[in-house]
């Protein structure tokens, strides 16, 4: 059997290292990345950015496409897996994605955020496989979110 941590090597996948750069939310506000009470792992927010920089600003439905919205979402899971390893140390350790909570910045009338935040879930699934990626999952259109970043997500995790 792969592990998620063999998986996410072969896959290629860019994985910060927070015990190396930071965790970039205290960018935003006074927080600590993660909280965890017993099996139950709580994420700070994520969102689609690279260091300092954020790769998807704008509003979906006038600046960005679902494509777009799609990556951004693909790429705030990148950094949840870099909270998961700083959390817990392996993504081996994880035995499910309970949830996740997004948030898309958005015209009023885009109806298609459930679409954009299939690029996270579908990361998961690819790294976990479908009995542990894939956990509940709620997404709400918003108007606006710190620093321009199109997506956020909350993410809580069962580990071993």
């Amino acid at each position: 059997m792969t592990t998620p941590e063999t998986l996410a090597l072969q896959m290629g996948l860019d994985i910060p290292d927070f015990d190396v750069m930071g965790y970039y939310g205290a960018d935003y506000g006074t927080m600590k990345p993660f909280h965890r009470v017993g099996r139950l792992l709580f994420l700070s927010g994520h969102v689609a950015q690279v260091g300092a920089e954020i790769t998807h600003k704008g509003r979906l439905g006038a600046d960005l496409t679902v494509v777009d919205g799609y990556q951004a979402a693909r790429r705030t899971g990148l950094n949840v897996l870099g909270g998961i390893r700083q959390a817990v140390g392996s993504l081996d350790r994880v035995k499910g994605i309970v949830r996740s909570l997004n948030f898309v910045v958005c015209t009023a009338d885009f109806e298609e955020v459930h679409k954009v935040s299939s690029g996270l879930s579908d990361l998961f699934v690819e790294v976990f496989g479908p009995e542990r990626g894939l956990g509940g999952r709620a997404t709400i259109g918003v108007m606006a979110l710190a620093g321009g970043v199109c997506f956020e997500t909350w993410v809580t995790v069962e580990v071993e």
